[in-house]
């Protein structure tokens, strides 16, 4: 089920006072976050922000594309490696 309309998108607090400072002194920096349900909204454009993914921060520029998807869509918090070379179970 998506968010009422009447509400405003969901952004972690910290993570939109971190990025209205930011955008006040006209500076460009990593700005680290665990918030992956936080919606991207336009003032995040041209910013870094690094997104937890379960193991560590993967660093992503957002771009003007990204606005109304979630953080987390950006990180995965799954790696596949591949099938095993040497699997013998019996397949039907």
């Amino acid at each position: 089920m998506t968010r009422s309309q009447k509400k405003n998108p969901f952004v972690a607090t910290h993570l939109l006072r971190k990025i209205n400072k930011l955008n006040t002194k006209g500076e460009k920096e990593v700005i680290i976050t665990w918030s992956r349900t936080s919606t991207i909204i336009p003032t995040m454009i041209g910013h870094t922000i690094a997104i937890h993914n379960g193991k560590e921060h993967l660093p992503i520029y957002i771009t003007d594309r990204m606005v109304g998807h979630k953080l987390g869509e950006f990180s995965s918090t799954q790696n596949f490696k591949g099938h095993t070379k040497n699997d013998t179970r019996s397949r039907r």
